[in-house]
């Protein structure tokens, strides 16, 4: 299931996910990798819809991913 901030889906804790696509970054992500989400932070103040997801990538990177901007799906 490919999900968005904006469909009002977000994953739990301990959710599987693949990356389908990544916003700016100089390193980011490849589309494809794999995870387990950790924790979802969505922001108090500011738009509606931003946050972040901290995964623990199967590649062994640590970088979270970016509210509304990153695209998902959870696969378990």
């Amino acid at each position: 299931m490919s999900v968005s901030v904006t469909q009002g889906v977000l994953p739990n804790a301990e959710d599987r996910i693949r990356l389908l696509k990544m916003g700016p970054d100089p390193c980011p992500i490849e589309p494809g990798a794999t995870g387990t989400v950790k924790a979802v932070n969505m922001f108090k103040f500011g738009p509606p819809g931003h946050g972040q997801i901290r995964v623990d990538w199967d590649n062994g990177r640590s970088l979270m991913l970016a509210l509304p901007e990153d695209e998902f799906e959870i696969i378990a």
